[in-house]
C-alpha cells in the first residue's frame, strides 16, 4: 500500500478548487511550484488542506468519482465548496499535513460547522455570560454575520483561557486581537465558526449554536432546527 499526500488548494476564482496528490517528501516543493506558477491558466493557488494517507492513488480516484459532476474536464480543478472537500478528506484515516497546527478531528469539526453556518441569517448576535474573573458579573459579547463572514466584534467582553485545550489558531487570533485591563476585546476577530467565536469569549471549548442568541433572545440553534424541519 503506497503512502502519499492528497491536497486541496483554493484558486483566485471563488468556488474553484484544485484537488491533487503528491509523493511523500514532495509536498512543499509541489506547493511552491503551484503557488508560484498557477495551474491551467488559473492563478492565485493557495494550499488549504493536505493529508497523508495509505493508497493515495486509489483515494484520489475515489475523490474524482465522487466529485465527477463538478470537475473541469481534463484538469484537477473542481467547481465545488472547498469545505465539503476538506470535510471528506479529514474523515479519512491518515496524518494531517496542512494546516499542521490543527488535528484532523479539529479540522473536521470546524469545516462541518462552517457548512452548517450557512443556515444562520446575516445579522447581529449576542452572548450574555456570568464572568468568573469579574466577580460573577453579567458580561456581553457581540457577533456579526455579514456576507457569510463571522466577525467577533471589538468591545466584546472575554474570559481568560482556562485549562481547556483550544486550537492553536483560535488562541493566536485571540492574542493578536488583544484586550484591555477589563478583558475587553480591542479588535474585531474574523472567526471560522460559531464555536470559535464563543470559545474565544468564554476561554474554553463551547458550542456556538447553544451560546449565541438572536435579537429575540432565542438561541441560534433554532435556525438549524427550523432547517431540519423544512
Amino acid at each position: 500500500m503506497a503512502k502519499g499526500i492528497i491536497y486541496v488548494m483554493t484558486t483566485v476564482v471563488p468556488g474553484l478548487v484544485k484537488i491533487g496528490k503528491t509523493g511523500l517528501g514532495n509536498f512543499e516543493q509541489r506547493m511552491y511550484i503551484l503557488e508560484s506558477n498557477g495551474y491551467k491558466n488559473v492563478a492565485g493557488l493557495k494550499r488549504h488542506f493536505a493529508i497523508e494517507v495509505e493508497d493515495y492513488d486509489e483515494k484520489e480516484v475515489l475523490l474524482d468519482t465522487i466529485f465527477s459532476k463538478s470537475r473541469v474536464p481534463g484538469t484537477e480543478l473542481f467547481a465545488i465548496d472547498v469545505n465539503l472537500v476538506v470535510q471528506l478528506l479529514s474523515s479519512f484515516d491518515g496524518t494531517q499535513v496542512y494546516p499542521s497546527e490543527e488535528t484532523r478531528q479539529e479540522t473536521f469539526e470546524t469545516v462541518t460547522e462552517i457548512r452548517e453556518t450557512s443556515k444562520l441569517p446575516d445579522g447581529l448576535y449576542i452572548m450574555s455570560f456570568k464572568s468568573k474573573s469579574h466577580d460573577n458579573a453579567i458580561r456581553k459579547a457581540s457577533l456579526k454575520k455579514e456576507n457569510g463572514s463571522l466577525i467577533l466584534l471589538a468591545g466584546s467582553a472575554m474570559e481568560p483561557i482556562g485549562n481547556s485545550v483550544l486550537p492553536k489558531g483560535w488562541v493566536r487570533a485571540k492574542e493578536d486581537a488583544g484586550k484591555d485591563e477589563n478583558d475587553i476585546l480591542l479588535k474585531d476577530v474574523v472567526c471560522s465558526s460559531l464555536s470559535m467565536a464563543s470559545s474565544i469569549v468564554l476561554g474554553h471549548s463551547s458550542n456556538g449554536w447553544t451560546s449565541w442568541q438572536n435579537g429575540e433572545g432565542q438561541l441560534i440553534d433554532v435556525y438549524r432546527k427550523n432547517d431540519e424541519e423544512e
